[in-house]
């Protein structure tokens, strides 16, 4: 996977259709919707065209190659073994998760009537954060309880008060992010391990949504939460996908990991229709993906050192940006508040240095004044970017750069 030349960076827009390529304006750079400017790997384009060829497009009713593949590449890459019987399939995250939280949210109400308090629906999540995440959780019928992320000195973390008292108060479910979205904060495993132990001592379903995981970077251990779970006794669910470690989110399929023998039990009760709303050539576009490890590991190096480049950019060209860089995928956070662009920044970028970021407000009230900016692309497109800002909002409007890592 090589850097791309002038011509394959024109070149990328008059071929691809997908939204980040087709919203704006030509003369838009688009760095905001999670897709990579990186071509798709070969194996995985010969496993979709293998299926269209012997014209396997029909429907689909269980993960049938890819649960032994996850279950595989899961045990390479992070030491997690996972019996295959507990993974199911799905369209997408999105659908995994509003499913999960249908099936646990049933639950809990029938748990709660007849009884003297009330109906439990509530779900916890931690903004800022992905922005399904509040449509998911009406789509299944809860309340959302928001427990914000903290911020010290730079560093962000999950509030595991916060998160105790939403816990004793009666929450159900909890809606983690893991890696983080849109920081790309990686949990450190000793956070993890005591999050479990809340999630045990007050019977609250996990369900983590881990489809950056693949995407940590190079130096930085990665922690699926189910196994921590199990071993601290408490209830989750995993639902992941290759869809961002590979550039594959249209192909649709995703899995459903049980944690437990537990909620296990409860995906076996997942409507069949979940299974076949997934595509076939999805789910195998999904196991070609698991094997191309090499691709992916080059994928991230690209990726770490767009990161890096980006900091220094924003060094030379934007100081008043505060950037905190992250630690797994390729999304980059960054506050614009010290340039003076109002609540939504992502509006100014567009429409003044056309350069379309996603709007930080769109990731919860913690989002205003930020941006989130997509690092998959070829290093000259990011300092086009940096540049064009920088030339409609000059750096010496405001002080240095905080360049925040979550190592610092």
């Amino acid at each position: 996977m090589s850097d791309f030349t002038a011509e394959e960076v024109e070149n990328i827009r008059n071929d691809r259709t997908s939204i980040k390529w087709t919203r704006y304006a030509p003369e838009v750079l688009p760095l905001f919707v999670a897709e990579m400017d990186y071509g798709v790997a070969e194996p995985i384009k010969e496993a979709i065209i293998a299926r269209v060829r012997s014209s396997d497009l029909g429907y689909l009713d269980g993960p049938g190659p890819l649960a032994p593949a996850f279950a595989d590449f899961a045990l390479d890459r992070w030491g997690w073994r996972i019996d295959p019987a507990r993974i199911h399939i799905a369209t997408d995250v999105s659908v995994g998760i509003v499913e999960t939280l249908r099936l646990e949210l049933a639950v809990l109400k029938a748990r709660a009537e007849g009884a003297e308090t009330r109906p439990e629906a509530r779900v916890v999540i931690t903004p800022p954060v992905y922005p399904p995440f509040f449509e998911l959780v009406e789509e299944a019928q809860g309340d959302i309880v928001e427990v914000p992320l903290r911020e010290t000195f730079g560093r962000w973390s999950l509030d595991l008060e916060g998160l105790e008292r939403a816990f004793a108060d009666g929450v159900g479910i909890f809606l983690l992010c893991n890696p983080h979205n849109p920081l790309g904060l990686v949990h450190p495993r000793s956070v993890l391990e005591k999050l479990a132990e809340l999630a045990a001592r007050y019977d609250v379903l996990v369900v983590s949504d881990e489809i950056h995981g693949p995407l940590t970077h190079p130096g930085v251990t990665f922690e699926p939460f189910a196994p921590i779970a199990e071993a601290a006794g408490a209830r989750s669910v995993c639902v992941t996908s290759a869809s961002k470690g590979w550039n594959l989110a249209g192909v649709k399929c995703s899995v459903m990991v049980a944690g437990d023998d537990r909620t296990a039990a409860l995906l076996d009760t997942l409507n069949e229709e979940v299974a076949c709303r997934a595509s076939i050539l999805g789910l195998h576009a999904n196991v070609a993906a698991l094997s191309c490890t090499d691709w992916l590991d080059d994928a991230v190096v690209k990726v770490a050192a767009n990161a890096s480049l980006l900091g220094a950019l924003l060094a030379e060209n934007l100081p008043g940006v505060v950037y905190h860089r992250p630690r797994a995928g390729y999304l980059a956070w960054l506050d614009f508040r010290g340039l003076g662009l109002g609540d939504d920044p992502a509006v100014s970028l567009r429409e003044n240095a056309y350069v379309a970021l996603n709007s930080g407000l769109s990731f919860g009230r913690e989002g205003r004044g930020f941006a989130r900016l997509n690092l998959a692309c070829d290093p000259a497109t990011l300092r086009e970017a940096v540049l064009r800002i920088a030339s409609v909002f000059p750096s010496s409007m405001q002080g240095a750069l905080i360049w925040r890592t979550a190592a610092s």
